[in-house]
């Protein structure tokens, strides 16, 4: 690994702490925030009252992270908010609203079946970072944020379809609507998802990007039973252009079961997009002919339907990992101990495959079946991942090949992607 950027972990009293994960973690030109419970940072407990409350105090934390680093809550590019009950969600916009009162980011909404400490909703937030982290060397500080929605997908008032900044584009979880009639489309799991991707593809039309520039997916669903449905419907998008056919360009995947989701929808999709041309005033030698860099190794699972990692300029996306043996294709003995260790160990393969290493973590992202196993989880990533890379834990019924834990993370790519020769 080359070049001069740093990972930059930061804490504030200001917000609740932990021993083994940072509140916010900078690399290059993004912060990448730990998921916030709505916990008292004063008493270490659960706020006082319902979901409003909660909704509040998780807000109030990141606000106070975000404080602390000298940004705003208009530095947000993107808002995950998880709740136990999707009917909750109301009272969570109406908090949301006080603290986004114009400009909105790009997001996400799904309700889990369980969150840390048994609390009713948990915010996340991904935060621009125009200083960059070379040391002693800011880059270009004043970054322009692009925000951009289009009536050909669905338009949320308390949501912008795509915000873009620096050389990534993030774009709102969309759910199987039609954008004439703003209606869920008639059919099933199959019809839904392709009308989930029918409206990324609008967004990434609307602001001339490609279909294959997307570096990361996140395909949630109320029914993991649904998933060959999906992936049916993912092949006929994946890959979209005859460039990236003829290299077999796949991006990195995430695949969870939630409780619920807006609209009652069977299936809702994220992505994450490259931003070759990135964002004003970046240098024009800088910022033109990006290339998109995916990699995959025998010494972790492989997937048809996706890249072990997917780096694009100073980050690197890795596909969600079970706890299963690369060599027998079968989940490790053992419990979810023992499969989060084997998460890891499949993460560190696929990170070092390309010459970086596990310090390299930004942001840990963990789905377990049982939330009692979180402890012993977060012990496993604490022995794998150098550093307090950021963190967010959720409860699911149900994970692939009834594995009892699964692990995604995303890492600083220091030395960028090269530009096309």
């Amino acid at each position: 690994m080359s070049g001069d950027n740093v990972v930059l972990a930061r804490n504030t009293e200001g917000a609740p702490q932990s021993d083994l994960h940072a509140q916010t973690v900078a690399f290059s030109h993004y912060n990448n925030l730990s998921a916030q419970l709505p916990i008292d940072p004063e008493t270490g407990a659960l706020v006082a009252g319902g979901i409003a409350e909660q909704a509040d105090q998780c807000f109030a934390n990141i606000e106070a992270i975000v404080d602390s680093i000298d940004h705003s809550l208009t530095d947000v590019v993107r808002i995950t908010v998880f709740v136990r009950d999707i009917r909750d969600v109301d009272a969570v916009d109406e908090v949301f609203r006080a603290y986004f009162p114009t400009y909105v980011p790009a997001r996400t909404t799904v309700a889990v079946d369980a969150l840390p400490m048994d609390a009713l909703v948990q915010v996340e937030a991904l935060l621009t970072n125009g200083e960059g982290t070379i040391p002693d060397a800011p880059q270009a500080g004043d970054l322009v944020k692009y925000v951009n929605n289009t009536h050909n997908a669905p338009y949320d008032a308390l949501s912008s379809q795509s915000v873009a900044f620096s050389h990534y584009n993030n774009v709102t979880a969309q759910l199987p609507i039609d954008p004439v009639s703003s209606q869920i489309v008639v059919g099933g799991v199959a019809e839904q998802a392709a009308q989930c991707l029918k409206n990324i593809k609008a967004v990434l039309t609307s602001i001339d990007a490609p279909f294959d520039d997307i570096v990361k997916v996140t395909v949630f669903l109320k029914d993991l039973a649904d998933l060959d449905a999906v992936d049916e419907v993912y092949t006929r998008f994946f890959p979209d252009s005859g460039i990236a056919r003829a290299v077999g360009y796949l991006p990195a995947r995430t695949v969870v079961e939630v409780a619920d989701l807006p609209l009652h929808a069977l299936v809702q999709i994220e992505a994450v997009v490259s931003h070759g041309d990135g964002t004003p005033p970046q240098e024009v030698e800088a910022r033109h002919g990006l290339i998109v860099e995916a990699n995959d190794t025998d010494a972790a699972p492989k997937s048809a339907l996706s890249s072990q990692s997917v780096a694009f300029s100073h980050y690197n996306n890795i596909s969600a990992q079970l706890g299963v043996d690369a060599a027998t294709g079968k989940l490790v003995a053992g419990g979810a101990a023992e499969q989060a260790e084997q998460a890891c160990k499949n993460i560190q393969a696929i990170i070092e495959n390309v010459d970086h290493t596990m310090a390299d973590a930004v942001k840990v992202n963990v789905y377990l079946r049982d939330l009692a196993d979180l402890a012993a989880v977060e012990d496993a990533c604490a022995r794998c991942f150098g550093g307090t890379p950021a963190f967010r834990a959720v409860g699911t019924s149900a994970l692939p090949m009834d594995a009892r834990v699964m692990i995604d993370a995303i890492f600083g790519n220091a030395e960028g992607t090269p530009p096309v020769a």
